[in-house]
């Protein structure tokens, strides 16, 4: 009996094994379509309700306005135009100006990564000596800086992103709910994964990335109990290099693909390149960050392993605030841009969350309403 009770108990484990490891992806859990996803096996919440057909969105409509006598300054944050991400986002918001508005004039400038308070100030000062206004500081890195200058051209309109510190009149804050759409990473993430294991990998370990990493977190606990999460950063706070160091994040990123993560997202800059190619290089999955990255040319060699992307949308904001320049009125600008605001959200470039797009949605609505609180502090 003992023997017999034994061998029952070690086939049942392994059945238990099997069922949480398996992949999902063939005959019977895609049929009906109804959460057709890999890691279905993993999923212990149940589907949340449909989200309602009318897109939810208050952004501004754009209608018809003249840029046309904005000579405009954009400070990027290390990595500069081309870093796939967070600065080409930015980037987006002023060729939109350019063809929407006909906005003549944008100054780019780009920060480094070891660069001095001193030099950011300087950056600034030099733009708004040159008589560009508006002049928008793209990273909380930036902010006294922008406090410093702002005070001293108090004529010169000011925006920094992911700050809203400065108490200026001259300053606009454009600051986001990074927190509710990486909630949809999350959820996204568990669904994807095959073994009911996910990663997070953060370039710089600061409170705005961190909330990046708790909606994550919340999301991914949010539909599994079984979940298990592999979180981690590349650099402290301080060490900017974190946003653009590919190898670094590469390392990273295989290292928590090693210890059984098939599905990674960052929010790293420059550096998610690396976790691109190591979730390549390790047959596993990632998510995107800022932009689409799966629609991003620097990227182009890893979109097969792209699953979708948090876009956290810089490019609306910064549209939204030199329209409402444009126009003298800036109390159009959303005070946050969350989920409501389309401020944030995810992607669905390539198709490979089309399955779970009503189950993505119904998230979303529940967000916006209120029924789901997304904290913007990393619950452990």
């Amino acid at each position: 009996m003992r023997g017999t009770a034994l061998a029952a108990a070690t086939m049942a484990g392994v059945l238990a094994l099997a069922g949480c490891a398996k992949d999902t992806g063939g005959s019977n859990n895609n049929a009906s379509g109804s959460d057709g996803n890999a890691g279905s096996n993993c999923i212990t919440a149940p589907k949340p309700p449909a989200a309602p057909a009318a897109a939810t969105s208050s952004s501004a409509a754009s209608g018809k306005v003249d840029g046309s006598k904005l000579k405009v300054g954009l400070a990027f944050d290390v990595g500069g135009r081309g870093d796939a991400s967070f600065n080409d986002a930015a980037a987006a918001g002023t060729d939109r100006a350019k063809t929407d508005l006909g906005v003549p004039t944008v100054n780019e400038s780009t920060a480094s990564a070891s660069e001095s308070e001193a030099a950011k100030q300087q950056r600034l000062e030099q733009m708004a000596q040159q008589g560009l206004n508006p002049i928008i500081a793209v990273g909380f890195a930036y902010a006294p800086s922008v406090k410093a200058v702002a005070a001293k051209y108090p004529n010169t309109k000011f925006a920094i992103v992911d700050d809203d510190s400065i108490t200026l009149p001259n300053v606009t804050p454009l600051v986001f709910a990074e927190e509710q759409g990486s909630f949809l990473a999350g959820v996204a993430a568990a669904y994807k994964s095959k073994k009911c294991h996910v990663g997070f990998v953060g370039g710089v370990n600061t409170p705005l990335i961190q909330k990046f990493e708790a909606g994550f977190l919340q999301g991914a606990k949010a539909v599994s109990s079984k979940i298990k999460i592999e979180d981690e950063y590349l650099t402290p706070a301080g060490d900017f290099s974190g946003f653009q160091d590919p190898p670094k994040g590469n390392a990273k990123a295989a290292a928590e693909i090693s210890r059984g993560a098939d599905v990674v997202y960052h929010a790293a800059g420059a550096s998610g390149k690396g976790v691109f190619d190591a979730a390549k290089q390790n047959n596993a999955l990632a998510i995107g960050v800022d932009s689409d990255q799966y629609n991003q040319k620097t990227v182009a060699a890893d979109k097969d392993v792209i699953i979708t992307s948090m876009i956290k949308r810089v490019d609306v904001a910064v549209f939204e605030y030199l329209q409402a320049v444009a126009k003298g009125d800036l109390s159009t600008v959303p005070k946050r841009f969350d989920l409501k605001a389309d401020g944030v959200g995810y992607s669905t470039s390539g198709g490979k969350v089309d399955d779970i797009k009503d189950v993505l949605d119904g998230y979303k609505a529940q967000i916006i309403s209120g029924a789901i609180k997304v904290s913007d502090k990393p619950a452990k």
